[in-house]
């Protein structure tokens, strides 16, 4: 019945137009427009009955964008759009690469592989998906640096702190000059570490005390303000110069004897002295040479009640320089001492570990 239909009005239409007879008009609701009502309209006059069910009116064209795979009545509305590649009703597509009319072929991986898995990126190293561990600590693929026991990284680790002591050491905020003496590498300046800071007429054997020569408050960052602490550092009780955090990794507060080695080094107690003391501070022309290199300065102490009625107190700036040791002698502790009056080292386990000192870090 469809394919009678779709003949039927086919043949109306051819009809209509080559027409010669002027009493016959295949337009049988006179709307201008020969279609299915007309269709409807004749086969009703032959008393015929028609199932609307078998006319489907929609787009035709398996390739337009409206297509109806239902319809068998075209009505008009099919459109077309062009491929990726610009062609009207094309089958060109993108691929999973991104190509237009591709085959997947190109697609690369991270490591720029086509359709790679990323196994064969190479580190800085050369090693497949690596984690460039083989750098070495200048930074050098593959290199031979290693970082040495005096802390530098050194091509052939040879662990000569010659090559470099004499630099700034940077630690808790503070860039120290270095010195290499003998085989031993020394701050050439006293510590400066000052977690808290106490009044001089403060302190105990027992719990870590912080001064600043002539500073009398407890506020940190007004002492760090002083000339004073810039020039001489901080004194330190016993129980504070045993903190952690004095020196920096690698370095620690002197044993007496690494204080005899480098006496002995300068040429012994009674004239290495004058090596150790400043060009400049010592009071009464009582300077030294300093050709050691250490700059030892008169600091002062920080000195114990020594009686009740005594409250401590700072006394000796200019005149006198002391550093403790990490050695100790019963209920003292070992301390090195200069004097603006003579070129002597004193190396004793004198006095209280009340007093304040200077202190000193040399490498490991």
């Amino acid at each position: 019945m469809k394919c009678f239909v779709t003949f039927l009005l086919a043949a109306l239409s051819l009809n209509a137009i080559a027409q010669t007879n002027p009493n016959y008009n295949p337009d049988y609701d006179a709307n201008g427009v020969i279609g299915v009502d007309d269709l409807l309209g004749i086969l009703s006059t032959f008393g015929d009955t028609w199932d609307s069910g078998d006319v489907i009116v929609g787009c035709t064209y398996p390739a337009a964008v409206e297509y109806n795979p239902s319809a068998n009545v075209d009505d008009g509305s099919c459109t077309f759009l062009p491929d990726c590649a610009g062609v009207i009703n094309g089958t060109s597509v993108v691929d999973e690469c991104g190509v237009c009319g591709g085959d997947n072929s190109l697609c690369s991986d991270e490591c720029g592989v086509p359709n790679g898995d990323n196994s064969t990126c190479l580190d800085e190293c050369g090693v497949p998906n690596g984690d460039n561990s083989c750098v070495d600590c200048a930074g050098v693929a593959n290199g031979t640096s290693v970082v040495d026991e005096c802390g530098t990284c050194d091509a052939d680790a040879s662990n000569d702190c010659a090559l470099s002591c004499g630099d700034l050491f940077y630690h808790e905020g503070y860039d120290y000059s270095t010195v290499l003496i003998g085989d031993q590498c020394w701050f050439a300046e006293n510590c400066r570490y000052l977690p808290e800071v106490s009044p001089s007429n403060e302190g105990n054997t027992t719990d870590p005390y912080y001064y600043v020569y002539g500073y009398e408050g407890t506020d940190v960052a007004s002492a760090m303000s002083t000339s004073n602490y810039a020039t001489y550092g901080v004194l330190y009780n016993w129980p504070a110069v045993m903190t952690e955090g004095i020196c920096p990794s690698g370095w620690h507060i002197p044993s007496d004897e690494e204080f005899t080695e480098l006496t002995d080094f300068l040429g012994g107690e009674s004239v290495a002295g004058g090596k150790m003391k400043s060009t400049y501070g010592w009071d009464n022309e009582g300077n030294g040479s300093n050709s050691s290199g250490f700059n030892g300065l008169p600091g002062g102490i920080r000195y114990a009640p020594f009686c009740e009625e005594s409250l401590g107190g700072v006394d000796l700036n200019g005149g006198s320089g002391y550093w403790w040791s990490a050695s100790e002698s019963g209920s003292y502790s070992w301390l090195l001492a200069l004097d603006y009056s003579v070129d002597y080292v004193s190396q004793s386990p004198d006095l209280d570990r009340d007093f304040g000192f200077s202190a000193r870090c040399v490498r490991d």
